[in-house]
């Protein structure tokens, strides 16, 4: 995939290293507890996923998720969503803000997540993952759909030992008469769901189908394998990674669906390899059946692949240079914890990447040795989820296809129910060949259909033993582990607490799980507003508690972050609060606060049922049935966690939260569960005001100490806090309304029309009477939801010389303030909290944002647009806030040493930009020049009527939404400067023949690993340039119909046709934002096939472009990875696939494959109200001008209409001379110097401000994209 743009956006945004999304903290809701989601997978913040739910584990734990995805993206360091027009937003939905720590590497946040379980104050997406209170950016989050879960043993005995467990005793009610009724009801069975069809064929391959619309016309294939790292011998570490490489790209079946407009991808972890297809149903051109097809390569993929030297050499380059590009010192920490958190198993010792001197060894026949081992249909699960229809139909076509694999005519003995683990078989309940569980759709089995071949799975997946955390005295405990590294900077230190997972299958496991989110939701909440102050002794704290199918267990983490300096105090008060928690529990309003939250969420989840698509379910159902948890669909799930809200009680939330605490607050008594592990790491060195560099010094003695310490501090009960019904009341709205007297007037003073409404879009389009423009659609796709993005023109890029950082430090510093009017942030939270509703903040270089997520019911929009009021109303600065926002911005700045790509993006950005400090990090120099009052007035005085537009997406009348518009939005108070655009100084490339053009940074690191950048000038979206030309100007003048792709035999007729829908496109305001995106996709492909696969250069190489909207100018970006060794020639490779367009020329077949690669996610995205939020920013901007709704209605007749003389008009924009072409190395490796720290340190403050790198476990158990 090229890049990160929504499809409808077909042009993908860069952003230097700071990235501009940043994604702090901000109202969010806790996370959904929709019941039908026991294990939907999660990646925090996919834009328009559903939630996840609370005891739901994210999509395989540590997998070493190699996503095969062609030309997909992978270094963030330029990445920013947009869509053609603009931005997306983020659709952080009310689950979303957990993320299993156990389950992907790259984001460690678990379902059961305390973190993220609750709103804060408004979540500051400006630039950098800066967030003070959490740094995780957010990933796809899974959906529902449902079956019953494997009855069996799921992973790496997962039961306690006998004698180990105590039984609850509990009074669930204070009737002993009702005690025997309520105990068979929450011992009965959670409801299965109907519409799962699973099978199994003679060679013994499960498949599974489930119907689904969404979207329609395609459908998804995957091919599980049950073989990853885990199942390789000690010479074979990175094997299964090798094999998934060699079957999926040497597949030539596989390369034939590339023209279909099918995707493909393949991962590995631990236990299993995926490969996985998405797929229209038919043919565009022949209106073929494509489902044949992709069953045809699925099979030559995982059952028939053809180990040619040349290919499997190929791909020891490819995987050699991933190992490089994954080694960051992330990737490093979470090696660190899994391998002290499982140190008792080979958990701690495959890594599914594998090691780099075995890699170099291995030829075809040991690869092939491994493949014929475990590459058998009855090792391996097939699933298709989609739009079929006929379920008997593929059926046959699964038969048809795989039916005579690997068929062998010995019947071995029946398999007894151990012989497939709910992680072996992953989703198969027992039929009669050995599964149980059937439901009414599963298919029948005979005898001769039990002939399945005499391989078989393991018993259990995972197959490793575990060591729980069972009670005892300390010195019996593992003493605390300390990772130091000089690129780490910040101190953080996790607590792991290691049980088995308990399955999901009744209704009071499901009680269970409520009761633990309600806890767990109050312990984040507490811990992260009452520390608010100028000089907090931690970053962060978390504590996640949640199921990892990859592991094989349950595991609970505290994650406590902070500054060097204030490590003991950081850990003391953690200890402190989860004591606090523990002793006296959460409060009867917070019980009834988080239960009223999470029943709304789930009540929201299932209007939805209709709107989940084939990935999601499909994700779902594998992760559900691999922890194996009942599944049921949104509605059952809603209705069972509807039937079992009405039994908690105060107490037992408290008990059952209690335990999950008591390795924390009982820390050191013999009756507490022992901690399975306590890993610190921590940097080398810090800095010390008035002395400089210092070593850091440690001890697991002293940690231990700071525990203690935390167990001894006093502890008081918590106080209720009053929480507001409303921020606006009746009486107060009322006499807004009578001042301000709102009113809609016409959009232009000529005309007299009060609303423009287009039929075909559903878009209206309105003005209010204090100059805020307004853009509304209703759209029933998210049932009673809806999306708010208020854009306010302007951005960093009105910073003067003088307030370098001061925007940016703003938006932050709101963000940390947090208050309204007479309301403490709490109040504010726990508002958003009560009403579903999720806000962020974000500044970039053209504009300010605020973004709202919200539900219609129980007044969740009024609420929303009350918020919205109140902050550009009554916005309060406080001086602390101010004080933590610069901290961080100058901790950040301080940390770009510590990255290679940071550092090595950094210097590029300065380079061509002329050193402009707003499109970079601001330094320290700047940061310090800040006051409250400069920054204040930098962000409010942006928020101007003219220079605001407002956009909401949902499912909403129109008297609703525009009672809403008018009593909250109207009653701003009217602009006093209406009608004048920003100025701004003007943005300067750096002139042609610098000595900076070709740079190099080097970074001292005890691995080696390099990186590079490539960039040049473009124009803007629209055709204009930053030298002040308007190219879209002369694109209307060329002459239409010259293009090579037309042929003589063409009638006259089609050739007309041909060329008016070329002059639409030529004579299109959105020319260059179509064109542009149609060019990165076939750039993507080229320098994947030629520096990737022909000349073995890189693992990861992408293009991207940066095309602003209200700036006059934008810039492309070649991001690549590779070995110092190889690095010089993998750019030199790049800049001649960038050049070489004219000499090696576009083929119509590229360009095809571009169209239907935007045209594909454009149709995927349609239904999503973010996705639109996207499509309407700017359209009634003054500053970006030339967007109207053609630009909307005609996107895809544009793409369609494209050839490939428009492609070039685009391509010759782009300034790819040696004048123009800027490119930066980064190296790092025991030989580099200290040039970036000194670079960095020239003229700037020499005080240092530590940053703050992300952790986890996570990283470590995925591999990257395949393609």
């Amino acid at each position: 995939m090229a890049a990160s743009t929504s499809v409808v956006a077909g042009l993908p945004q860069i952003r230097p290293s700071r990235g501009d999304r940043f994604s702090a903290s901000g109202l969010h809701p806790p996370p959904s507890l929709s019941a039908s989601r026991l294990a939907a997978s999660a990646s925090l913040a996919r834009p328009n996923s559903l939630r996840q739910s609370i005891y739901a584990s994210k999509r395989w734990p540590f997998d070493v998720v190699h996503r095969c995805s062609t030309y997909q993206r992978k270094n963030d360091t330029w990445r920013r969503r947009s869509s053609v027009f603009s931005r997306r937003v983020t659709d952080l939905r009310f689950t979303q803000l957990h993320n299993c720590i156990s389950c992907s590497l790259s984001q460690r946040k678990g379902r059961l997540n305390s973190q993220r379980s609750i709103p804060r104050a408004f979540t500051d997406k400006s630039a950098f993952h800066l967030s003070k209170l959490s740094s995780n950016s957010a990933s796809h989050v899974r959906v529902p759909c449902a079956t019953v879960g494997p009855e069996e043993p799921h992973a790496a005995s997962t039961t306690w030992p006998d004698g180990i467990l105590e039984k609850q005793d509990l009074d669930l009610l204070n009737f002993e008469s009702e005690r025997t009724e309520l105990e068979a009801f929450l011992g009965s069975k959670l409801p299965p769901h109907p519409k799962l069809y699973r099978g199994q064929l003679k060679n013994g391959l499960r498949y599974l189908i489930l119907p689904n619309k969404v979207p329609l016309n395609r459908f998804e294939a995957h091919m599980e394998v049950h073989a990853g790292s885990i199942d390789e011998e000690d010479d074979e570490q990175g094997i299964a990674h090798m094999i998934e490489h060699v079957a999926f790209l040497g597949s030539k079946k596989r390369e034939k669906l590339l023209g279909t407009g099918a995707r493909s991808n393949a991962y590995t972890d631990f236990h299993h390899t995926v490969f996985h297809i998405h797929s229209p149903t038919s043919a565009k051109d022949s209106g073929e059946d494509l489902l044949l097809s992709v069953l045809d390569a699925l099979n030559e993929i995982a059952f028939h692949p053809k180990f040619l030297s040349s290919r499997v050499e190929k791909e020891r380059r490819a995987i050699l240079s991933e190992l490089q590009m994954m080694n960051t010192i992330e990737y490093r920490v979470d090696c660190q914890l899994l391998q002290h958190l499982h140190s008792e198993n080979k958990l701690s010792q495959r890594f599914p990447i594998g090691l780099e001197e075995q890699i170099k060894k291995w030829d075809a026949d040991k690869i092939r040795k491994f493949h014929e081992r475990w590459y058998f249909p009855a090792n391996a699960t097939l699933y298709i989820v989609g739009d079929i229809d006929n379920i008997s139909k593929t059926v046959s076509q699964i038969e048809a296809v795989f039916g005579q694999t690997a068929l062998e005519s010995e019947t071995p003995p029946a398999p007894t129910p151990s012989a497939f683990g709910a992680m072996a078989s992953f989703l198969v309940p027992k039929l009669p060949v050995g599964l149980s569980g059937s439901s009414s759709h599963d298919k029948p089995s005979t005898l001769e259909q039990a002939k399945v071949t005499k391989k078989e799975r393991h018993s259990i997946r995972p197959p490793v033993e575990h060591n729980w955390s069972l009670p005892g005295n300390l010195t019996d405990m593992k003493a605390p582990q300390i990772f130091q590294h000089e690129l780490l900077q910040n101190f953080s230190i996790n607590m792991f607490c290691k049980i088995p997972v308990s399955k999901v299958q009744t209704y009071g496991d499901l009680r269970n799980v409520l009761m633990k989110r309600i806890f767990l939701s109050a312990l984040h909440f507490r811990i992260n507003t009452r520390y608010k102050s100028s000089n907090p002794p931690f970053t962060s704290v978390e504590l996640d508690h949640s199921d990892s199918g990859r592991e094989g267990c349950t595991v609970t983490t505290l994650t406590v972050t902070a500054e060097p300096k204030n490590w003991q105090s950081a850990i003391t008060v953690a200890v402190q609060e989860v004591r606090r928690l523990k002793e006296f529990g959460v409060t009867k309003g917070e019980l009834t606060r988080y239960m009223d939250a999470l029943l709304k969420d789930s009540e929201q989840l299932a209007a939805m049922i209709d709107n989940v698509s084939s990935v999601d379910n499909l994700d779902f159902i594998m992760e559900s049935d691999a922890l194996g948890h009942t599944v049921m669909d949104q509605r059952q799930g809603h209705e069972s966690l509807v039937a079992v809200a009405g039994t908690v009680t105060l107490e037992e939330v408290n008990a059952v939260g209690a335990k999950v605490l008591e390795y924390i607050a009982d820390f050191g008594k013999p009756t507490a569960p022992k901690p399975a592990a306590i890993v610190a790491c921590v940097p080398k060195k810090v800095h010390i005001d008035g002395v400089g560099e210092a070593e850091f010094r440690i001890s697991p003695s002293e940690i231990i100490d700071a525990m203690k310490t935390g167990m001894e501090q006093p502890i008081e009960p918590e106080p209720e806090l009053e929480v507001p019904k409303e921020l606006i009341s009746s009486s107060q709205l009322q006499e807004l309304k009578v001042q301000r007297k709102p009113s809609f007037v016409p959009l232009t003073p000529l005309a007299g029309i009060l609303k423009i409404h287009d039929k075909e879009t559903g878009i209206t389009q309105c003005r209010l009477s204090n100059g805020i423009r307004i853009n509304y659609k209703i759209s029933q796709s998210e049932s009673r939801g809806g999306v708010m993005r208020l854009i306010v023109g302007g951005g960093r890029a009105v910073e003067n010389s003088d307030s370098r950082g001061a925007v940016i430090v703003g938006v932050r510093t709101l963000s940390e303030g947090g208050r309204v009017g007479n309301f403490s942030r709490e109040q504010v939270e726990l508002f958003c909290v009560n009403h579903l509703i999720n806000c962020s903040l974000e500044s970039t270089e053209e504009f300010i944002s605020m973004e709202f997520r919200f539900t219609l019911r129980d007044n969740g929009m009024q609420g929303a647009f009350q918020l919205l009021h109140m902050v550009l109303e009554h916005s309060v600065w406080l001086e602390d806030a101010f004080d933590r926002a610069r901290q961080l911005y100058l901790s950040y700045y301080r940390s770009i040493p510590k990255s290679l790509e940071r550092s090595t993006a950094h210097k590029l950005m300065l380079a061509m930009l002329n050193g402009d400090e707003r499109f970079v990090e601001p330094t320290p120099m700047s940061l310090q020049n800040l006051t409250l009052e400069t920054v204040r007035d930098a962000v409010m005085d942006q928020f101007v009527g003219d220079n605001m537009e407002v956009s909401i997406v949902g499912d909403f009348s129109e008297e609703e939404i525009e009672s809403c518009i008018l009593n909250y939005l109207g009653t701003v108070r009217s602009a006093r400067e209406s009608g004048r655009e920003k100025q701004f100084e003007p943005v300067l490339f750096r002139p042609s023949t610098s000595d900076l053009q070709s740079q190099q940074v080097f970074l001292k690191d005890t691995d080696e690993r390099a990186c590079a950048y490539i960039a040049g000038p473009a124009p803007n979206r629209w055709g204009f340039t930053v030298e002040g030309k308007d190219l879209f100007k002369s694109i209307t003048e060329i002459s239409v119909g010259s293009d090579a792709q037309s042929h003589p035999e063409e009638e006259s007729a089609d050739k007309d046709v041909a060329n008016n829908m070329q002059r639409k496109l030529r004579s299109h305001r959105l020319f260059f934002g179509i064109t542009m995106g149609l060019l990165a996709e076939i750039i993507n492909s080229r320098l994947f096939t030629t520096v990737r696969d022909s000349l073995g250069l890189t693992y990861d190489v992408s293009f991207e472009l940066n095309l602003f909207d209200r700036l006059e100018l934008g810039w492309y970006v070649i991001s690549v990875t590779s070995t110092p060794a190889k690095v010089h020639k993998a750019v030199d490779a790049c800049k001649n696939v960038l050049r070489g367009l004219h000499s090696n020329k576009i083929a119509q077949r590229e360009l095809d494959r571009a169209k239907r690669t935007l045209l594909m996610r454009h149709e995927a995205e349609i239904k999503s109200n973010a996705y639109w939020l996207g499509l309407l920013a700017h359209l009634q901007a003054s500053s970006v001008s030339r967007k109207d709704i053609s630009c909307i209605k005609d996107l895809t007749s544009l793409y369609e209409a494209a050839t490939i003389e428009d492609i070039y008009l685009a391509y010759d924009q782009l300034k790819i001379d040696d004048s123009s072409l800027y490119s930066c190395i980064g190296i790092a490796g025991a030989q580099a110097g200290e040039e970036i720290i000194a670079s960095l340190e020239e003229g700037e403050s020499q005080e240092e401000y530590p940053g703050v790198i992300p952790m986890g476990r996570g990283l470590s158990t995925m591999t990257r994209p395949t393609t």
